[in-house]
């Protein structure tokens, strides 16, 4: 599928799977005051929302052929924010432990650092890794089911366990997606992008 660099901005902007993405970005600041306010069961409305949102501008950029740059910088921009926002009202509210929001939060602040090297050799943003995904997908799928625990209390033998098991796997992965990402920065720093293959 070929990506459309040659597009306007505006014109971006204007398809389908990119008003959804920014939508989406939209719905962030509306989804942690309900969070931080302990508003879950909103929270999670919006969520949920977010989530329909995500899947359907895949699916249009797909169905019409309308993968844009841009659209590739919103999409993983949105789950970052969602799930930075999600880890700073879970830890204000008590639901997860700072530490853990601190070690989520550490490798992106980790990556930051790594970005301006990659400019300063001339080298936009690397593609999104598999394992970034991979541990993006858990995490997505963890603290919604934390919250859900905390609304549905008869339930949260069932829930936790699982919401557990999938944070923990999101962290790993996270964090191994990481190491490969500062691993191919400093291949193509050291041996330029043909080598990092």
């Amino acid at each position: 599928m070929d990506v459309k660099p040659q597009m306007s901005l505006w014109r971006q902007w204007g398809t389908v799977p990119n008003v959804l993405s920014s939508i989406r970005l939209a719905l962030v600041p509306v989804f942690l005051l309900l969070l931080v306010n302990e508003k879950f069961t909103s929270a999670l409305i919006v969520l949920a929302a977010a989530g329909i949102t995500d899947y359907l501008d895949g699916y249009f950029a797909r169905k019409f052929n309308q993968v844009t740059r841009l659209g590739q910088l919103l999409d993983p921009a949105a789950d970052r924010l969602y799930i930075f926002s999600t880890l700073i009202g879970l830890a204000l509210t008590g639901l997860i432990p700072t530490w853990l929001a601190g070690a989520i939060i550490a490798r992106d602040v980790m990556l930051l650092a790594v970005y301006p090297v990659l400019a300063t050799h001339g080298y936009g943003p690397l593609p999104v890794h598999y394992l970034g995904k991979a541990g993006t997908f858990a995490l997505l799928y963890a603290f919604p089911l934390l919250m859900m625990a905390h609304v549905w209390k008869s339930a949260e033998l069932l829930i936790l366990p699982v919401a557990w098991a999938f944070a923990w796997w999101g962290v790993g992965l996270y964090w191994w997606a990481g190491a490969v990402y500062v691993l191919q920065v400093r291949q193509i720093v050291k041996f330029g992008p043909e080598k990092t293959h």
